[in-house]
């Protein structure tokens, strides 16, 4: 039923998490500077938007697309739309804490485990959204393994959002963060496997998105991203969001 991966897609899907992962670290600065407690909320807001729902949610949206199927397809949209709000929540959550007082290694541990487990939640959510005539079945050591990875992936890029500043650190950063990131999805991604049932699942109240349009909503997030990366960058070099 899945065979093969497109090459060309998960190719763009590591691009993409590498710029959702530059922006968000541009975005980061943000909160070591702000002097104004609404400056530090917007940017902490604006840098777990860019890292959850750029760098991983969209990242593994066109890595799902990337995964060929001989069966019909689609996905259920209000279980795709919270896989969405669990990434960006988790991300928030994660700088919110560890950008709050001093940079601390105490703090840097328990919210990489929270952020992780919230990651890994994103995404087997989204696996749970993809309306198929199969069940999907976990190896459960492959599993944990990509749990650990998101773990680990969280820890790195909360540490290096916080200690790394230069505009070609940050670039090296969001390389790495590609790979972590691109690593925990294709992990969990192994970690499936599908019994053909013959039976289509029914959407849930809010509908499903067909197969066919997933090319045209992969161009559109991916240009979304694209675009998010460079007018970030934009107005990190103008300091809008840093205190003047």
């Amino acid at each position: 039923m899945f065979d093969q991966y497109s090459l060309p897609l998960v190719a763009l899907s590591y691009v993409i998490s590498v710029f959702g992962s530059f922006a968000a670290l541009q975005l980061v600065t943000g909160i070591t500077e702000a002097v104004v407690k609404v400056d530090r909320q917007r940017a902490i807001g604006l840098a777990g938007l860019a890292l959850g729902g750029g760098a991983i949610w969209s990242m593994h949206f066109v890595g799902m697309m990337a995964l060929k199927s001989h069966m019909p397809m689609s996905y259920d949209v209000f279980k795709t739309l919270l896989s969405v709000v669990i990434a960006v929540a988790a991300c928030t959550g994660g700088l919110a804490i560890v950008g709050t007082g001093r940079f601390t290694i105490d703090k840097l541990l328990p919210t990489s485990i929270l952020t992780g487990i919230g990651v890994a939640g994103m995404h087997y959510m989204g696996m749970e959204a993809m309306l198929m005539p199969a069940e999907i079945q976990y190896n459960l050591n492959i599993l944990i393994i990509s749990v650990v990875i998101a773990v680990a992936a969280a820890f790195a890029a909360l540490w290096m959002a916080f200690h790394l500043h230069g505009v070609w650190q940050k670039l090296g950063s969001a390389l790495i963060m590609g790979v972590a990131v691109c690593g925990m999805h294709y992990t969990g991604m192994a970690a499936a496997s599908y019994q053909h049932t013959g039976v289509m699942p029914e959407a849930g109240f809010a509908g499903a998105l067909s197969d066919e349009y997933m090319g045209v909503v992969t161009v559109v997030i991916s240009i979304g991203i694209i675009a998010m990366a460079l007018a970030v960058n934009h107005w990190y070099r103008n300091r809008v969001l840093l205190p003047q």
